[in-house]
Protein backbone atom coordinates (compact mmCIF):
# COMPACT_ATOMS: atom_id res chain seq x y z
CA UNK A 1 0.00 0.00 0.00
CA UNK A 2 1.40 3.51 -0.81
CA UNK A 3 1.92 6.07 2.15
CA UNK A 4 0.58 9.04 1.98
CA UNK A 5 1.86 11.96 3.94
CA UNK A 6 -0.72 14.20 6.40
CA UNK A 7 0.35 17.47 3.95
CA UNK A 8 -0.39 15.22 0.83
CA UNK A 9 -4.03 14.72 2.57
CA UNK A 10 -4.48 18.21 3.63
CA UNK A 11 -3.72 19.26 0.18
CA UNK A 12 -5.93 17.42 -1.46
CA UNK A 13 -8.78 18.63 1.17
CA UNK A 14 -8.60 21.82 0.33
CA UNK A 15 -8.47 21.70 -3.56
CA UNK A 16 -12.17 19.53 -2.92
CA UNK A 17 -13.45 19.94 0.09
CA UNK A 18 -13.71 16.28 0.26
CA UNK A 19 -13.16 14.93 4.22
CA UNK A 20 -9.72 13.60 5.79
CA UNK A 21 -10.30 10.09 5.52
CA UNK A 22 -12.06 10.08 1.74
CA UNK A 23 -8.56 12.18 0.52
CA UNK A 24 -6.53 9.52 2.31
CA UNK A 25 -8.42 6.71 0.16
CA UNK A 26 -8.78 8.71 -3.08
CA UNK A 27 -4.64 9.45 -2.53
CA UNK A 28 -4.29 5.34 -1.78
CA UNK A 29 -5.86 4.46 -4.80
CA UNK A 30 -4.60 6.91 -7.50
CA UNK A 31 -1.20 5.79 -5.38
CA UNK A 32 -0.17 9.15 -4.63
CA UNK A 33 -0.94 10.90 -7.07
CA UNK A 34 -2.47 13.90 -6.90
CA UNK A 35 -4.63 14.46 -10.52
CA UNK A 36 -5.48 10.70 -9.99
CA UNK A 37 -6.73 11.09 -6.48
CA UNK A 38 -9.09 14.21 -7.95
CA UNK A 39 -10.47 12.01 -10.40
CA UNK A 40 -11.30 8.89 -7.81
CA UNK A 41 -12.92 12.07 -5.96
CA UNK A 42 -14.61 13.05 -8.44
CA UNK A 43 -16.31 9.54 -9.67
CA UNK A 44 -17.38 9.23 -6.38
CA UNK A 45 -19.54 12.05 -6.89
CA UNK A 46 -20.91 10.54 -10.38
CA UNK A 47 -22.25 7.80 -8.45
CA UNK A 48 -23.22 9.65 -5.13
CA UNK A 49 -24.97 12.16 -8.05
CA UNK A 50 -26.73 9.05 -10.38
CA UNK A 51 -28.01 7.33 -7.19
CA UNK A 52 -29.84 11.11 -5.82
CA UNK A 53 -30.68 12.19 -9.05
CA UNK A 54 -34.17 11.69 -8.43
CA UNK A 55 -34.17 13.55 -5.16
CA UNK A 56 -35.47 17.65 -4.30
CA UNK A 57 -33.32 19.81 -4.02
CA UNK A 58 -35.59 22.66 -2.08
CA UNK A 59 -33.28 23.62 -0.03
CA UNK A 60 -30.13 25.90 -0.72
CA UNK A 61 -28.70 29.31 -0.44
CA UNK A 62 -29.63 32.26 -2.39
CA UNK A 63 -26.56 34.75 -3.41
CA UNK A 64 -26.20 37.74 -5.21
CA UNK A 65 -23.11 39.65 -6.99
CA UNK A 66 -22.48 42.94 -8.56
CA UNK A 67 -20.27 43.93 -10.68
CA UNK A 68 -17.69 46.78 -9.38
CA UNK A 69 -19.24 49.08 -11.72
CA UNK A 70 -22.76 48.11 -10.72
CA UNK A 71 -24.23 47.80 -14.01
CA UNK A 72 -24.42 44.04 -13.84
CA UNK A 73 -25.08 41.43 -11.07
CA UNK A 74 -26.70 38.16 -10.92
CA UNK A 75 -28.81 35.80 -8.43
CA UNK A 76 -28.81 32.35 -8.05
CA UNK A 77 -29.52 29.79 -5.73
CA UNK A 78 -26.87 26.70 -5.17
CA UNK A 79 -29.89 23.94 -4.15
CA UNK A 80 -28.78 20.82 -2.44
CA UNK A 81 -31.29 18.39 -0.32
CA UNK A 82 -31.62 19.97 3.72
CA UNK A 83 -31.76 22.69 5.37
CA UNK A 84 -28.85 21.54 7.47
CA UNK A 85 -26.69 22.06 4.89
CA UNK A 86 -28.34 25.14 2.73
CA UNK A 87 -27.12 26.77 6.13
CA UNK A 88 -23.70 25.27 6.23
CA UNK A 89 -20.89 28.06 6.41
CA UNK A 90 -18.32 26.03 3.41
CA UNK A 91 -22.17 25.67 1.45
CA UNK A 92 -22.78 29.30 1.11
CA UNK A 93 -19.08 30.10 0.74
CA UNK A 94 -19.13 27.75 -2.09
CA UNK A 95 -22.66 29.76 -3.46
CA UNK A 96 -20.86 32.85 -3.10
CA UNK A 97 -17.72 31.38 -5.02
CA UNK A 98 -20.42 30.67 -7.84
CA UNK A 99 -22.02 33.53 -7.83
CA UNK A 100 -18.69 35.29 -8.87
CA UNK A 101 -18.46 33.17 -11.79
CA UNK A 102 -21.88 33.31 -13.06
CA UNK A 103 -21.81 36.87 -12.90
CA UNK A 104 -19.58 36.71 -15.91
CA UNK A 105 -21.55 34.78 -17.95
CA UNK A 106 -24.85 35.41 -19.47
CA UNK A 107 -26.84 32.17 -19.32
CA UNK A 108 -27.46 29.37 -16.67
CA UNK A 109 -25.74 26.98 -19.40
CA UNK A 110 -22.48 29.45 -20.24
CA UNK A 111 -21.87 29.30 -16.50
CA UNK A 112 -22.48 25.26 -15.60
CA UNK A 113 -19.82 25.35 -18.85
CA UNK A 114 -17.66 27.16 -17.07
CA UNK A 115 -14.13 26.94 -15.41
CA UNK A 116 -13.94 26.50 -11.60
CA UNK A 117 -10.13 25.51 -10.82
CA UNK A 118 -9.62 23.14 -13.39
CA UNK A 119 -13.39 21.72 -14.08
CA UNK A 120 -16.55 23.10 -15.27
CA UNK A 121 -18.68 24.07 -12.72
CA UNK A 122 -21.34 21.44 -13.62
CA UNK A 123 -18.65 19.27 -12.49
CA UNK A 124 -17.68 20.80 -9.21
CA UNK A 125 -21.02 20.52 -8.44
CA UNK A 126 -20.95 16.75 -9.13
CA UNK A 127 -17.52 16.36 -6.81
CA UNK A 128 -19.69 18.27 -4.15
CA UNK A 129 -22.47 16.13 -4.19
CA UNK A 130 -20.40 13.84 -3.45
CA UNK A 131 -18.09 15.27 -0.56
CA UNK A 132 -21.13 16.67 0.82
CA UNK A 133 -23.60 13.22 -0.10
CA UNK A 134 -26.51 15.36 -1.29
CA UNK A 135 -27.53 16.38 -4.80
CA UNK A 136 -26.52 19.97 -5.77
CA UNK A 137 -27.57 21.67 -8.94
CA UNK A 138 -28.17 25.47 -9.60
CA UNK A 139 -32.05 25.63 -9.08
CA UNK A 140 -31.90 29.37 -9.95
CA UNK A 141 -30.09 32.07 -12.45
CA UNK A 142 -30.83 35.42 -12.98
CA UNK A 143 -29.17 38.17 -14.70
CA UNK A 144 -29.83 41.85 -15.08
CA UNK A 145 -28.10 44.80 -16.50
CA UNK A 146 -28.73 48.86 -16.17
CA UNK A 147 -27.63 51.73 -15.82
CA UNK A 148 -27.12 51.04 -11.94
CA UNK A 149 -27.94 47.54 -10.49
CA UNK A 150 -28.47 47.04 -6.96
CA UNK A 151 -29.16 43.89 -4.75
CA UNK A 152 -30.49 42.57 -1.84
CA UNK A 153 -30.07 39.42 0.26
CA UNK A 154 -32.87 38.44 2.51
CA UNK A 155 -30.90 35.17 4.85
CA UNK A 156 -29.63 33.52 2.18
CA UNK A 157 -32.98 32.57 0.91
CA UNK A 158 -33.89 35.24 -1.35
CA UNK A 159 -31.61 37.31 -3.25
CA UNK A 160 -33.25 40.27 -5.47
CA UNK A 161 -31.74 42.50 -8.28
CA UNK A 162 -33.26 45.53 -9.16
CA UNK A 163 -32.00 48.08 -12.32
CA UNK A 164 -32.16 51.62 -12.61
CA UNK A 165 -32.27 54.07 -15.21
CA UNK A 166 -29.32 56.01 -13.94
CA UNK A 167 -27.58 56.82 -10.76
CA UNK A 168 -28.92 59.45 -8.46
CA UNK A 169 -28.25 60.74 -5.06
CA UNK A 170 -28.84 58.61 -2.16
CA UNK A 171 -28.89 55.92 -5.35
CA UNK A 172 -27.67 52.93 -2.51
CA UNK A 173 -30.51 53.56 -0.40
CA UNK A 174 -32.92 53.39 -3.02
CA UNK A 175 -31.82 50.55 -5.08
CA UNK A 176 -31.65 48.15 -1.66
CA UNK A 177 -35.20 49.67 -0.64
CA UNK A 178 -36.74 48.62 -4.21
CA UNK A 179 -34.91 45.44 -3.86
CA UNK A 180 -36.55 44.34 -0.43
CA UNK A 181 -40.02 45.57 -1.86
CA UNK A 182 -38.84 42.66 -4.56
CA UNK A 183 -37.86 40.28 -2.39
CA UNK A 184 -40.81 40.68 0.09
CA UNK A 185 -43.88 40.89 -1.98
CA UNK A 186 -42.77 38.79 -4.72
CA UNK A 187 -43.83 41.17 -7.82
CA UNK A 188 -43.88 38.88 -10.92
CA UNK A 189 -43.89 42.13 -13.39
CA UNK A 190 -42.73 45.79 -13.68
CA UNK A 191 -45.79 47.42 -14.62
CA UNK A 192 -49.62 46.32 -15.55
CA UNK A 193 -48.58 47.48 -19.05
CA UNK A 194 -46.26 44.40 -19.20
CA UNK A 195 -50.07 42.18 -18.74
CA UNK A 196 -51.21 40.26 -21.84
CA UNK A 197 -54.57 41.08 -22.13
CA UNK A 198 -55.65 37.28 -22.34
CA UNK A 199 -54.56 36.68 -19.21
CA UNK A 200 -55.73 40.36 -17.08
CA UNK A 201 -59.32 38.48 -18.87
CA UNK A 202 -59.05 35.22 -17.62
CA UNK A 203 -57.70 36.24 -14.07
CA UNK A 204 -60.77 39.08 -13.89
CA UNK A 205 -63.49 36.05 -14.21
CA UNK A 206 -61.92 33.57 -11.67
CA UNK A 207 -61.32 36.57 -9.35
CA UNK A 208 -64.94 37.36 -9.51
CA UNK A 209 -66.40 33.99 -9.53
CA UNK A 210 -64.51 33.56 -6.22
CA UNK A 211 -65.58 36.41 -4.63
CA UNK A 212 -69.42 35.68 -5.96
CA UNK A 213 -68.84 32.32 -4.41
CA UNK A 214 -67.65 33.85 -0.80
CA UNK A 215 -70.66 35.87 -0.33
CA UNK A 216 -72.93 33.20 -1.00
CA UNK A 217 -71.63 31.92 2.30
CA UNK A 218 -70.96 35.25 4.18
CA UNK A 219 -74.85 36.14 3.52
CA UNK A 220 -76.05 32.57 4.64
CA UNK A 221 -73.88 33.61 7.93
CA UNK A 222 -75.54 37.30 7.54
CA UNK A 223 -71.85 38.92 7.48
CA UNK A 224 -70.74 41.61 5.36
CA UNK A 225 -70.60 40.72 1.73
CA UNK A 226 -67.75 41.80 -0.51
CA UNK A 227 -66.99 44.39 -2.83
CA UNK A 228 -67.23 42.86 -6.33
CA UNK A 229 -65.11 44.51 -8.40
CA UNK A 230 -65.89 45.25 -12.19
CA UNK A 231 -61.86 45.13 -12.96
CA UNK A 232 -58.70 44.12 -11.67
CA UNK A 233 -55.89 46.23 -13.25
CA UNK A 234 -55.32 49.48 -14.56
CA UNK A 235 -54.79 47.76 -18.11
CA UNK A 236 -58.59 47.46 -18.44
CA UNK A 237 -59.37 51.19 -16.92
CA UNK A 238 -59.74 53.17 -19.66
CA UNK A 239 -60.78 57.18 -20.14
CA UNK A 240 -63.88 55.41 -20.84
CA UNK A 241 -64.35 53.62 -18.18
CA UNK A 242 -62.73 56.37 -15.56
CA UNK A 243 -65.54 58.54 -16.88
CA UNK A 244 -68.20 56.69 -16.57
CA UNK A 245 -67.36 55.84 -13.09
CA UNK A 246 -66.59 59.79 -12.29
CA UNK A 247 -70.72 60.12 -13.82
CA UNK A 248 -71.48 57.40 -11.59
CA UNK A 249 -69.95 59.16 -8.24
CA UNK A 250 -71.26 62.33 -9.34
CA UNK A 251 -74.62 60.94 -9.52
CA UNK A 252 -74.23 59.13 -6.03
CA UNK A 253 -73.25 62.55 -4.46
CA UNK A 254 -76.31 64.03 -5.98
CA UNK A 255 -78.42 61.07 -4.63
CA UNK A 256 -77.13 61.83 -1.65
CA UNK A 257 -78.03 65.50 -1.61
CA UNK A 258 -74.64 66.90 -1.40
CA UNK A 259 -74.18 70.55 -2.44
CA UNK A 260 -72.20 70.45 -5.91
CA UNK A 261 -69.81 72.75 -4.82
CA UNK A 262 -68.32 70.46 -2.76
CA UNK A 263 -68.06 67.95 -5.31
CA UNK A 264 -64.52 68.57 -6.31
CA UNK A 265 -63.18 68.61 -2.72
CA UNK A 266 -65.02 64.65 -2.22
CA UNK A 267 -64.78 63.41 -5.96
CA UNK A 268 -60.89 62.39 -6.19
CA UNK A 269 -61.24 60.42 -3.30
CA UNK A 270 -64.31 58.28 -5.02
CA UNK A 271 -62.15 57.81 -7.78
CA UNK A 272 -59.10 56.76 -5.73
CA UNK A 273 -60.78 54.48 -3.85
CA UNK A 274 -62.42 52.95 -7.54
CA UNK A 275 -59.24 52.42 -8.61
CA UNK A 276 -58.34 50.91 -5.84
CA UNK A 277 -61.04 48.14 -5.83
CA UNK A 278 -60.15 47.71 -9.19
CA UNK A 279 -56.35 46.84 -9.78
CA UNK A 280 -55.92 44.50 -6.78
CA UNK A 281 -54.24 41.98 -9.77
CA UNK A 282 -51.76 44.66 -10.58
CA UNK A 283 -51.29 45.95 -6.39
CA UNK A 284 -50.05 41.58 -6.07
CA UNK A 285 -47.94 41.53 -9.31
CA UNK A 286 -46.66 44.42 -10.27
CA UNK A 287 -43.62 46.03 -8.37
CA UNK A 288 -44.37 49.44 -9.21
CA UNK A 289 -48.39 49.67 -8.56
CA UNK A 290 -47.63 47.84 -5.23
CA UNK A 291 -47.65 49.43 -1.60
CA UNK A 292 -44.27 50.13 -0.28
CA UNK A 293 -43.83 48.30 2.53
CA UNK A 294 -42.01 51.09 3.77
CA UNK A 295 -45.26 53.51 3.27
CA UNK A 296 -47.84 52.11 2.38
CA UNK A 297 -49.38 55.79 2.05
CA UNK A 298 -47.61 55.44 -1.47
CA UNK A 299 -46.84 52.99 -3.94
CA UNK A 300 -43.40 51.89 -5.14
CA UNK A 301 -44.11 54.36 -8.16
CA UNK A 302 -44.42 57.01 -6.02
CA UNK A 303 -41.74 56.09 -3.72
CA UNK A 304 -39.21 56.45 -7.13
CA UNK A 305 -40.34 59.56 -7.99
CA UNK A 306 -39.25 60.98 -4.88
CA UNK A 307 -35.28 60.74 -5.93
CA UNK A 308 -35.75 62.22 -8.92
CA UNK A 309 -34.74 61.81 -12.71
CA UNK A 310 -34.92 57.74 -12.45
CA UNK A 311 -37.13 55.15 -13.10
CA UNK A 312 -36.89 51.33 -12.56
CA UNK A 313 -35.84 49.28 -15.80
CA UNK A 314 -35.97 45.84 -14.50
CA UNK A 315 -35.81 43.30 -11.21
CA UNK A 316 -35.09 39.56 -10.93
CA UNK A 317 -35.89 37.65 -7.73
CA UNK A 318 -34.18 33.81 -6.85
CA UNK A 319 -35.79 31.86 -3.81
CA UNK A 320 -34.90 28.61 -2.17
CA UNK A 321 -37.52 26.31 -2.69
Amino acid sequence: MVKVTAAEVNKLRQATGAGMMDCKKALVEAEGDFDKAIDVLRKKGQKVAEKRADRDSSEGAAVAKINDDNTSGVAIVLGCETDFVGKNETFVALASDLADIALHHDTKEAFLAADFGGMTVAEKLVEQTGVIGEKLEITSFEKLDAAYVGQYVHINKIAALVGLSAKVDNVETLVKDVAMQVASMGASSLSYKDFDPAFVASETEARIAVIEKDNIELGRLGKTLKNVPSYISMAQLTPEVIAQAEDAAKAELKAEGKPEQIWDRILPGKMERFISDNTTLDQEQCLLDQKFIKDDKQTVAQYVDTYGDVVVTGFKRASVG
